[in-house]
């Protein structure tokens, strides 16, 4: 093998170490409570932890994006103690102003902390059958509500919050960052390799189509974080699409 070759290769290796390095998210905070992971600039995942019957204990995601001093979070921690940690890290460590909590469906992992965010003066936004839903079940329910979409601005850019359909719940919402192409699916998006969970308030003859509708929507979508476990690329709405496709009553 000459020189020449043999210098392409090392550059060939150092391109893909970086590539590797930019694709993989560092953990900037960590307690027993919450974690979270820095994924790209100005957008962050957080993470605490449901006890759940059926599974133990399981990883909750929400996701941060940070412009400007100003900040959403879509979904609460499950609980209200992770839930006054995260915004006071968001307000201390990242320096940002929290403007608005954004709960992607009405199940206690989106909405379990909305009591201690409230007294704060900060907003929460939801689908209004969100609102409508947590009330009946009588969980702290978000203060506005919108039908299909929702815009709203962070800093100079934006966030959008979209209904495209029947999923995991009836209310079940999207949010996406188009300045950084990151998409929070909440539990309507699946991890890789995941089994379909827990299915009690969902429509499993729709799920299929409503994630097929969201990537005619959302073509742009580089970095999809799911609801529960690791995020990814459009991957995973391919695999959680086909994971429902073949859905039936008798899966109901």
């Amino acid at each position: 093998m000459n020189k020449r070759l043999i210098s392409l290769f090392a550059v060939l290796i150092l391109v893909c170490s970086s590539c590797s390095e930019k694709k993989e998210s560092a953990v900037i905070y960590s307690s027993d409570q919450l974690k979270i992971h820095s994924i790209d600039e100005g957008v962050y995942v957080h993470e605490a932890y449901l006890q759940t019957e059926s599974w133990g204990k399981v990883g909750c995601n929400g996701l941060i994006y940070v412009n400007q001093n100003e900040a959403v979070i879509f979904d609460t921690p499950p609980d209200t103690v992770a839930t006054k940690e995260l915004i006071a890290y968001v307000t201390d460590q990242l320096n940002a102003k929290v403007i608005a909590v954004v709960p992607t469906h009405f199940h206690d992992d989106c909405l379990g902390g909305l009591s201690v965010v409230h007294p704060l003066g900060i907003v929460s936004i939801a689908n209004q059958l969100t609102v409508e839903l947590a009330s009946e079940n009588e969980e702290t329910a978000p203060l506005m509500g919108f039908d299909t979409e929702f815009s709203l601005p962070v800093g100079d850019q934006e966030v959008l919050m979209k209904y495209v359909g029947e999923g995991h719940t009836r209310d079940n919402i999207i949010g996406y960052v188009p300045s950084k192409q990151v998409m929070f699916g909440g539990c309507l998006i699946k991890k890789m390799n995941a089994s379909k969970g827990y299915t009690g308030d969902a429509n499993l003859e729709e799920w299929s189509n409503t994630i097929e509708k969201i990537k005619s929507e959302f073509p742009e979508a580089k970095i999809i974080v799911p609801g529960h476990g690791s995020w990814g690329g459009r991957e995973l709405l391919d695999y959680t699409s086909e994971l429902f496709e073949k859905a039936t009553a008798a899966d109901q």
